[in-house]
């Protein structure tokens, strides 16, 4: 897959672009656009097809760690607008039939080649057994959690909040995944919470915490990784 080398070299060359205020704009929606129009990892994912920049955490992640493979199943939580999903879909090949990819989210999405898609938030009472009824009868070898709450520009609210959503998908996670599989879910700076990355860790061979150069440097995003799921 082609993709951004680092963030230096992806900026090179391209002039920057500046937002004037005006037109009903914040500042804060101001400097919004204008780091939108200067992401380089925007205008890649644009020339790829991608719907958002998020597709490239999820290469970089998976280069490294190479979880996602061909004739796997995937579930993907909080999917939209989709990338993750796309990404998922290019590399256990669902599009050629070997394997599958389903993805759910709240908001939903345009439909994806490959992708299996659910509109309904997975805080639903039925929505594991949705999922798991999608999967046929057969174990996931993978579970991604990009979800993700409204910010409340109150740091530990925030952090809260996150850390229910890593747990939903954890609790799933170890309801579907096969041994050997992987849960991969955001975070925010300062990681998973220790009471969790403890049962984690007694369920998985490795967890550790990653972050993708596509990940902003200014963003408090972090990821857990967890692999060799123990079964």
């Amino acid at each position: 897959m082609s993709r951004p080398g680092s963030r230096d070299k992806m900026g090179g060359g391209r002039l920057k672009v500046r937002v004037k205020t005006g037109k009903g704009r914040t500042v804060s929606q101001k400097n919004w656009l204008e780091r939108q129009l200067n992401d380089p990892y925007v205008h890649e994912a644009r020339k790829l097809g991608y719907r958002s920049r998020a597709a490239f955490k999820l290469s970089e992640i998976d280069d490294k760690y190479k979880f996602l493979k061909p004739g796997g199943l995937v579930v993907d939580l909080g999917a939209a607008p989709g990338g993750w999903s796309q990404v998922s879909a290019q590399r256990v090949k669902s599009v050629e039939g070997k394997g599958k990819v389903i993805a759910i989210d709240m908001h939903g999405m345009d439909e994806i080649p490959g992708v299996t898609i659910f509109k309904k938030d997975f805080y639903d009472e039925d929505a594991p057994a949705v999922l798991i009824a999608s999967m046929g009868g057969a174990k996931a070898d993978v579970v991604l959690s990009d979800m993700a709450s409204h910010a409340t520009g109150h740091r530990q609210t925030d952090h809260i909040n996150i850390i229910a959503l890593v747990e939903a998908g954890y609790d799933f996670a170890r309801q579907v995944l096969k041994p050997g599989g992987t849960y991969l879910a955001k975070v925010l700076r300062g990681g998973t919470e220790n009471q969790l990355l403890s049962a984690m860790k007694k369920d998985f061979a490795t967890v550790r915490h990653v972050k993708p150069m596509a990940s902003r440097d200014d963003s408090a995003e972090l990821f857990v990784l967890a692999t060799g799921f123990r079964g």
